[in-house]
C-alpha cells in the first residue's frame, strides 16, 4: 500500500529556550556536585518527559519547601518563587540554588523598583500560574493586582490611579497582551509600563513562527505540556491565525490520527520546555504513516545563553 504524501512544516524557533536549558542544567549540575537526592520545588520546567528524566538522575520534585529536609540541596524552578521561599530556606540554613529564568528575574526587579518609587503594580498574567505567584510574591500583599483580560481592567480597584505601573508574565500571547495594555492605558493614562514588553524573546519568536505557517496548513500540532502557558498560547495563536485544527500533544502517542485523515500538510511546533527528542518522535510517527516531506520555516535565529549560578561552577568542598 503506497503512503499518501504529506508535508510537515516545522516551525523554527521551537522547543527549548535559554531559560529552560539553564534550569535543566542547574538540576543536573547540582546532582553531580552534591550527589542525589537533590530536591526541586515545583516542576523545574513544565514538561513531564524532562521531569521524569531528571527524577531518574536523582531529583525529587516537591510542591513546597516544608517537604524538603534541611540537609539536602533544594532548587527553585525556572518560573520563579515568592520572596518568602528563599528567606525560609536561608532561615533553615539549607543549600539552595535559584533556577529562576533571568528574564523572569528582570520582571521581579522591575516590580521592586516601581514599588520603591511608591507605585502600585498591575500584573498581566494567569491566576495560579507559578510565574504569576512568584512575581506577585516579590512584594507585600495587595501591592500587585492581577488582570488577565481587558474586562478585568474595568473592575480594578486601585489605591491611587496616578501611581500605577504594569508588568506582564513572560509567556503570554503577544496579541492578547496588547489589548490588555490598551485597556490599562485608556483607564489609567499615567500608568508606567516597561521600556519593552516583559514577554520574553522565546515566547515572541515561537508565536511569530507559528503565525508564519498557520494560514498554509490543515492542522497544527504543538508539542508541550497542558500546564505549560507558552505551549497553550501557541495553540491559540495557530487558531487565531487561520488554522482551526490546532492541538496540544505531549508525545506522539497523543496524536489523533483519525482527525488527520485526508489532510496533506501539518505544522509542528514545540513549547519552550519541550525537548527536541519529542519533536523527532512526532516526525517519525508521521513518517511511519505518510510519505513525508519536511520543510523548515525559520522566522528568527536564537543564540542566547544564560550562565548557571556561580555556586555550581565552583568545586564541591567536603
Amino acid at each position: 500500500m503506497t503512503q499518501s504524501p504529506l508535508t510537515l512544516y516545522l516551525a523554527a524557533p521551537r522547543g527549548f529556550c535559554a531559560g529552560v536549558d539553564r534550569a535543566i542544567k542547574i538540576v543536573e549540575m547540582a546532582i553531580e556536585k552534591w550527589g542525589p537526592p537533590v530536591y526541586v520545588r515545583h516542576e523545574i520546567v513544565h514538561n513531564k518527559f524532562v521531569v521524569d528524566s531528571l527524577k531518574d538522575k536523582g531529583a525529587i520534585f516537591v510542591e513546597e519547601l516544608d517537604e524538603c529536609p534541611n540537609e539536602r540541596p533544594v532548587i527553585f524552578s525556572a518560573h520563579g518563587v515568592p520572596k518568602a521561599v528563599p528567606a525560609e530556606a536561608a532561615k533553615r540554613e539549607m543549600i539552595y540554588v535559584d533556577a529562576t529564568c533571568p528574564l523572569v528575574s528582570k520582571v521581579h526587579i522591575e516590580a521592586e523598583r516601581h514599588h520603591a518609587d511608591g507605585l502600585q503594580m498591575v500584573m498581566i498574567g494567569h491566576a495560579g500560574h507559578p510565574e504569576t505567584i512568584g512575581t506577585m510574591g516579590q512584594l507585600p500583599e495587595g501591592e500587585v493586582l492581577l488582570v488577565e483580560t481587558p474586562e478585568d481592567v474595568a473592575g480594578l480597584e486601585v489605591r491611587d490611579a496616578e501611581k500605577l505601573a504594569f508588568i506582564t508574565q513572560t509567556t503570554l500571547s503577544v496579541d492578547d497582551t496588547v489589548d490588555v495594555i490598551a485597556a490599562l492605558r485608556a483607564r489609567f493614562p499615567t500608568i508606567v509600563g516597561p521600556h519593552k514588553e516583559d514577554i520574553c524573546y522565546a515566547t515572541t519568536n515561537r508565536q511569530a513562527a507559528v503565525k508564519a505557517i498557520a494560514a498554509h496548513i490543515d492542522a497544527l500540532l504543538v508539542i508541550g505540556a497542558p500546564n505549560s502557558s507558552n505551549s497553550q498560547r501557541l495553540v491559540e495563536v495557530g487558531r487565531a491565525n487561520g488554522c482551526t485544527y490546532s492541538q496540544l500533544v505531549q508525545r506522539a502517542t497523543d496524536i489523533d490520527w483519525r482527525a488527520l485523515d485526508g489532510i496533506t500538510n501539518v505544522g509542528i511546533s514545540a513549547g519552550a520546555s519541550a525537548p527536541e527528542v519529542l519533536v523527532n518522535e512526532v516526525i517519525d510517527a508521521f513518517k511511519a504513516r505518510f510519505n513525508v516531506t519536511v520543510e523548515l520555516v525559520e522566522t528568527a535565529q536564537e543564540n542566547i545563553e544564560f550562565k548557571v549560578p556561580r555556586v555550581l561552577r565552583q568545586p564541591h568542598v567536603g
